[in-house]
This record gives structure tokens, sequence and C-alpha cells, in this order.
């Protein structure tokens, strides 16, 4: 019972962290990473669709990223639609490679994307603290209908606060290294 219990609550504490790396890794940096293109939608042919299901993105060097289309007649959609996606870019198409310089990032900018940083790392935790309420109420819920003593209780919510602990702490050290990265110039 507390051994199905606890490796929920650290499966969704995982599930937490790893939503807060794909979200980081959307956070522009001032270096070129394919990531920063996943969120674009492309209209093609009348439907919304993900710029990385029409094109290839690839990165040309440490500030530029390349995007090759597949169908030739849709590098004006998808030229339209990084412009539109309001992420500051501005593409170059020569031919059917769509170029896209990512202009270095001012102080303004970079301590505005550290705040929407904090802001990602800070629903993490959250979220973790979250899943140890739910723990937590699980194990006192175990307590009441009788099936484990409340010392078991007791080292049930140590050994999850542990995990809380362990889970913010790397939650901590992914938003210190997003920090240092974006800092870096």
């Amino acid at each position: 019972m507390i051994e199905d219990i606890i490796s929920d609550a650290k499966s969704r504490m995982l599930k937490s962290i790893d939503s807060l790396t794909s979200e980081m890794s959307k956070i522009r940096t001032g270096r070129a990473h394919p990531s920063l293109l996943e969120q674009v939608k492309v209209s093609y042919y009348g439907a919304e669709t993900p710029l990385n299901q029409v094109a290839n993105i690839n990165v040309v060097d440490a500030r530029m990223l390349g995007v090759t289309a597949f169908d030739k007649s849709s590098v004006p959609d998808i030229e339209k639609a990084i412009m539109n996606a309001n992420l500051g870019l501005n593409p170059v198409t020569t031919g059917d490679l769509i170029r896209v310089p990512l202009p270095p990032l001012t102080e303004e900018r970079r301590k505005e994307l550290i705040k929407v940083v904090r802001a990602e790392a800070e629903k993490a935790r959250v979220a973790i603290r979250n899943i140890r309420r739910d723990a937590n109420s699980s194990c006192k819920e175990l307590v009441k209908e009788k099936m484990i003593s409340e010392d078991d209780e007791h080292k049930a919510e140590d050994r999850i606060q542990k995990l809380t602990d362990e889970n913010i702490a790397t939650v901590d050290k992914n938003l210190e290294q997003k920090e240092a990265e974006m800092l870096e110039i």
C-alpha cells in the first residue's frame, strides 16, 4: 500500500520535472536550438500544422537555424508563420532554405526571460508540493481505514518529504543552470 503511494508520487514528481525541462528548452537563450520553433504553427492547406511536420529544422551555426520545407510551395507560409509566432525572429529565404538568424538578446529581454523561467520553476515546485499533499492524504486515509498504523504513516510521510525535497532541489538546480545559460553573452 505505502510503496504504491510512494512510487506513484515519485513518478508524478518526475513527470513534473520533465515538463519543466521541456518548457525551459522552449525559452530562448541566444543559442540556436530547433526546439525554439516547436510551437510555430503553419497554415498548410487550410490546417494549422506544427512546423516540424512540414519542414526540417536544423542548426546552421550557434546563432542561426535552417528550415527546409518538404513542399517548396509552402515556403512563403512557413516564413509568414515564423514572423507571426511572436518570437522576435525575422526569417530570410534563399530558394528553398529559410535561414532564421537569432538576434543577440538585450539585457532587458534576458531579465524578462529569467522572470519567465523562475515562474515555470515555481509552477513545478507547486506541482511537486501538491503531489506530496495527495500522497500524505492517501496515507491518512489508510490510517483511518485501519490498514496501516500511525507509525507506518509517519515513516511514509518522512519518505515522501525526502522525495519532495530531492525533486525540489532538482528543480532549483535546473533553474540555476538555465539562468546561468541565459546570462551568458
